[in-house]
């Protein structure tokens, strides 16, 4: 292997939809009897794997080495893959002159991250529509958490009030999601930057549930920052991104200390402890050994995506949402959750309750009946879905909803998963379940020996 060429060289993407991931064969037993092919419908809490991200990943494993400090051939390689999977995250995300790509765990770690940089007095503006994610790093910093809006306008507008009634003296930062985990719709984010920056604010944009979907542009958006996770753009493989302004990062005291973020340690006379200078760039916050797998796997899914075309991948995932919203919208009982109407664009995340129906024993049944995996409950994003959900609490009898059930996927979900969970959810409210379900351990499970 040559130093020029560390790992396989690109090649041409299929011209075929949806994109290959590893995962689309697997057989999975069913309650009922016999095995079925596993419909994997959660992309929002965790997409499968690129087969090309698996493919890259491979290819580069066995000549794996530390990077940054060593100096022998394959760390050579290693730091080169390292800072090539920056610039090419920087390009994915349209990055600005000066803006850093910060490498983290995830975007639950990047807004932490964040969070520990914001300067003093920071008064953080946040809507309760957000997921914890988003929702909770920046406590004790002030907050200033605004209530969920039910069009765009009234975002626009109930976050331009607020902050026009903020204390000027004092620097200010906005957090708002590009697209919700929980209805799957898209935020009007430009109109937001534009306010928040009107009133002299920062910026930045969970894009955990955006970037796998659509393109996420910091220029266009005109946003200060960008966070979103690997294991969500079909990279999982535990690595996640902060892209954006390096001022307040630069500013700040490392998010960990050890080795990487430090430039020099010295020792003071007399045992008085330690001086410290920090390296300056996005390895003040990258402490330790980096997950470069996870770094070189966020940027093979970049560049698979930018190949494949956000235009094309996005018009096959329109029609899979319709698909799926003109099914349950059939089903009786059936009430897809919203915060901007039934027309607002979204991306392949829809949430629903159903009349008579826990969520989690629909998804229990999905599952045990039809081999379909979705996801049941608050998706980490309390406080929207009990509001949304509490709307429909009456409707629902004596086996109310706790939360709701979520369906999500995305460019490796084929057509027949999606017909599959429509004609599932369909039967379950017309028919009833096959099996009795119960609760053990905080579960809905088949209840044993009994059908």
């Amino acid at each position: 292997m040559s130093t020029a060429a560390p790992v396989a060289p690109a090649r041409a993407l299929a011209p075929l939809l949806p994109l290959a991931v590893l995962g689309h064969d697997v057989r999975v037993p069913l309650a009922t009897g016999g095995e079925t092919t596993y419909a994997a419908l959660d992309y929002a809490a965790s997409a499968p794997a690129l087969r090309r991200v698996w493919d890259d990943v491979a290819a580069y494993a066995p000549y794996y080495g530390s990077v940054h400090r060593g100096a022998g051939h394959l760390s050579q390689l290693s730091t080169r893959l390292f800072e090539d999977a920056r610039a090419t995250v920087a390009r994915f995300l349209g990055c600005r002159p000066g803006d850093q790509v910060v490498f983290t765990r995830s975007t639950t770690d990047s807004l932490n991250l964040l969070a520990g940089a914001l300067p003093r007095g920071c008064q953080v503006f946040v809507f309760e529509t957000e997921h914890h994610a988003a929702l909770l790093p920046w406590r004790g910093h002030g907050t200033v958490c605004l209530p969920a809006p039910r069009s765009h306008e009234q975002a626009v507008r109930t976050l331009d009030e607020a902050l026009a009634d903020r204390d000027r003296t004092r620097p200010a930062l906005v957090c708002v999601t590009g697209a919700s985990n929980v209805t799957g719709e898209l935020w009007p984010v430009s109109a937001l930057a534009s306010v928040a920056h009107a009133h002299g604010a920062r910026i930045v944009l969970d894009a955990a549930q955006l970037a796998p979907h659509r393109a996420v542009d910091i220029t266009a958006l005109d946003v200060d920052w960008v966070a979103f996770s690997g294991h969500k753009l079909y990279a999982p493989f535990g690595s996640g991104v902060l892209a954006g302004r390096a001022d307040w990062l630069a500013e700040a005291e490392p998010y960990l200390a050890g080795g990487g973020a430090s430039r020099q340690v010295v020792t003071r006379e007399g045992g008085g402890g330690l001086d410290v200078v920090w390296h300056d760039g996005a390895a003040r916050h990258e402490a330790g050994s980096p997950n470069v797998i996870g770094a070189h796997a966020i940027a093979s899914a970049c560049t698979a995506l930018t190949e494949a075309g956000f235009d094309a991948l996005a018009e096959r995932e329109d029609a899979l949402v319709r698909r799926v919203a003109d099914g349950l919208a059939a089903v009786p009982g059936v009430r897809v959750l919203s915060l901007f109407g039934p027309g607002a664009p979204r991306v392949g995340v829809l949430s629903f309750v159903v009349a008579g129906w826990s969520g989690g024993r629909l998804a229990a049944a999905l599952s045990a009946e039809y081999g379909i995996g979705v996801r049941d409950g608050l998706f980490c994003a309390h406080p929207l879905v009990r509001a949304l959900v509490d709307g429909a609490a009456g409707e629902c009898g004596g086996d109310a909803p706790s939360g709701a059930v979520r369906v999500s996927f995305g460019v490796g979900t084929p057509d027949e998963h999606v017909q599959r969970f429509v004609r599932a959810v369909g039967e379950l409210v017309r028919r009833g379940a096959r099996l009795d379900y119960v609760v053990e351990d905080g579960h809905w499970r088949p209840a044993r020996g009994r059908g």
